[in-house]
C-alpha cells in the first residue's frame, strides 16, 4: 500500500465515523473539500465536488442539525438514520479510497465504512432513547450538540489530518464499547 492509499483509508474511516453522528455533515465536508480542490475523489465520485452537490448537502446538513434539536423528532430521525448511516459510511469510504482493487475497495467500504457508521449511529440512537426515557427529551438537545460537535471535529480532522481522525475513531469506538459493557445486564 502506498502512503496515499493509507491516507485515503484514514480519511474514509474518519468520515464514516462522523456519519455515525450526523449523516449529511461529513458528506457536506467532503463535498466542500472536493469543491475547493483540497481533496481528490475517485473518478466516479467527482459529482460530490460539484456546486449542486455542495448546496444540496449544505441544506440537508442544516435541516438535519436543527431537526435533532426537536425532542421526539430526533428519535424518529434515528430510526431512518441508522440504515442511512450504513449507506453513507460505505459511500464516503468508496469515494475516497485510492489505488486499491475494486473488490478490496468495496469490501473495505462496506465493512470499515458502513460498519463503523452503523455502529456509532446505533450507539447514539440508544443513548438518545435513554436520554428521552430518563429526561422526557429535555436533555436531548445537549446530546445533539455533543453529537454535532463530534461530527464537526472528526470530519475536519479527517480532511485536514486523516491519521489523527483514525486515532479519534479508535478512541470513540473504545468509549462506546466501554459504555456498552457497563450498561448490559450482568449474567448471574
Amino acid at each position: 500500500m502506498t502512503p496515499d492509499t493509507i491516507i485515503s483509508v484514514f480519511l474514509g474511516i474518519g468520515l464514516a465515523a462522523s456519519v455515525g453522528f450526523r449523516v449529511f455533515l461529513p458528506l457536506f465536508a467532503l463535498s466542500l473539500a472536493a469543491y475547493l480542490g483540497a481533496w481528490d475523489l475517485n473518478d466516479n465520485w467527482q459529482w460530490i465536488g460539484s456546486l449542486a452537490a455542495l448546496l444540496t448537502l449544505g441544506v440537508a446538513t442544516l435541516v438535519e442539525i436543527f431537526a435533532y434539536f426537536i425532542p421526539w423528532v430526533d428519535n424518529a430521525l434515528d430510526s431512518i438514520a441508522i440504515p442511512l448511516a450504513g449507506i453513507a459510511g460505505t459511500a464516503v469510504m468508496v469515494s475516497t479510497v485510492a489505488n486499491l482493487d475494486p473488490v478490496v475497495t468495496w469490501s473495505l467500504a462496506i465493512i470499515a465504512g458502513g460498519g463503523t457508521a452503523t455502529a456509532i449511529k446505533g450507539a447514539n440512537a440508544a443513548g438518545r432513547m435513554t436520554s428521552t426515557a430518563t429526561t422526557g427529551g429535555m436533555a436531548n438537545p445537549i446530546v445533539s450538540t455533543i453529537e454535532t460537535g463530534t461530527a464537526v471535529v472528526v470530519s475536519t480532522a479527517s480532511i485536514l489530518v486523516p491519521p489523527i481522525a483514525a486515532i479519534l475513531v479508535i478512541i470513540i469506538l473504545v468509549i462506546i464499547f466501554r459504555i456498552y459493557r457497563k450498561l448490559r445486564p450482568k449474567a448471574k
